[in-house]
């Protein structure tokens, strides 16, 4: 079956009042165009509405990425950064409906930078922008930002990229550790103590929206990224996880029981 066609089921799909992840033109139009077959090997496979391991990281379903994508609220000719670039199927999302010059993205690991540059080329958004970062630091040469996503959870919104946003700006992220909620951050005008507005206080910015229960992996810093180097561990470590080995029970070293006795 020809790609446009599968593209145009799996929208329908997500258009559908049974899953209700779609509600704009311009985000169902865009993920009509956008060939998710180039970022995804499996063609048939990539417009199923699940999610994929590669390179250590998952990539996102579908219907996540509408989800997203319609939180964010992005518009033509706004400036978006993309904070974990995967693949980048979001970000070509993101480039039909704002402008690939418009759009930025970053990811800690390095494959996977490599990888969405070849991607995005193959698919023809070759103009947006992807480099390697550290997530939380955002991309502050071309800051301020009309919209920033982190397809990472975080407990609170890293301080960098809220103050690369623009004045009306909105940032969209997986908030919480262990129960997360996908929030629509913005800045806070003032540090109120407003008991009916505390909890939507974090730090520089404030909750403006949430939006729902969802289950994202924690955002990573230098080191942990799947193509680190390994760090070598010292003798004392060694020795160490030697000693815990030898005490360790392997099951094998309880008294047998004499149920004759």
């Amino acid at each position: 079956m020809e790609p446009a066609v599968l593209r145009d089921d799996m929208v329908d799909s997500l258009e559908h009042e049974s899953k209700g992840c779609v509600h704009s033109e311009r985000v169902s139009v865009a993920m009509r165009a956008v060939p998710r077959h180039v970022f995804v090997a499996d063609e048939r496979g990539a417009y199923a509405d699940r999610p994929f391991e590669h390179l250590g990281t998952r990539v996102l379903s579908p219907s996540t990425v509408a989800r997203l994508v319609e939180a964010l609220d992005a518009h033509d000719g706004d400036s978006v950064l993309v904070v974990g670039a995967g693949v980048g199927y979001t970000a070509a999302v993101l480039a039909e409906i704002a402008g690939e010059r418009n759009v930025h993205a970053v990811d800690i690991a390095r494959r996977l930078v490599v990888d969405a540059r070849r991607n995005l080329a193959e698919a023809g958004y070759d103009g947006v922008l992807v480099d390697r970062r550290n997530g939380a630091d955002g991309l502050p040469e071309y800051a301020p930002y009309d919209r920033i996503l982190l397809e990472a959870a975080a407990v609170s919104p890293p301080t960098a990229l809220v103050t690369q946003l623009a004045d009306d700006g909105r940032l969209v992220m997986p908030h919480g550790a262990g129960e997360q909620t996908l929030v629509a951050v913005e800045h806070s005008d003032t540090g109120r103590a407003d008991a009916d507005t505390a909890t939507d206080a974090v730090e520089d910015g404030e909750i403006a929206e949430r939006l729902g229960g969802v289950a994202f992996q924690p955002m990573l810093v230098e080191g942990e990224q799947a193509d680190t180097v390994e760090r070598n561990r010292t003798r004392r470590e060694d020795r160490e996880f030697a000693r815990r080995q030898a005490e360790g029970r392997t099951g094998w070293e309880q008294d047998w029981i004499d149920w004759d006795g």
